[in-house]
């Protein structure tokens, strides 16, 4: 399920990203260094994306652009990974 929700009511009612669950960097260009946050909203938990400025020089702040933001609903699970390790004797 998606949802949108304002971008001043995430900031100051819910206190995004500062009170997100997760908040991962996914990227890092030139300027911006862009994020992936978890949040508890209504009882369910969604994710949406933001970006801040990648230097003090930046002045770019989460949502600065957007007057809405997408969200989409996530859930928890567990997840089974293989992976290449090096090899103990």
């Amino acid at each position: 399920m998606k949802i949108n929700l304002d971008k001043d009511y995430m900031i100051n009612e819910l206190d995004l990203p500062n009170s997100a669950i997760l908040d991962e960097i996914t990227d890092i260009s030139r300027w911006s260094i862009h994020h992936r946050i978890i949040f508890a909203y209504q009882g369910r938990f969604y994710e949406t994306h933001y970006s801040e400025g990648a230097t003090e020089m930046q002045d770019e702040s989460p949502w600065e652009y957007d007057e809405t933001v997408e969200c989409v609903e996530v859930e928890l699970k567990e997840v089974k990974v293989k992976k290449w390790v090096i090899k103990e004797d």
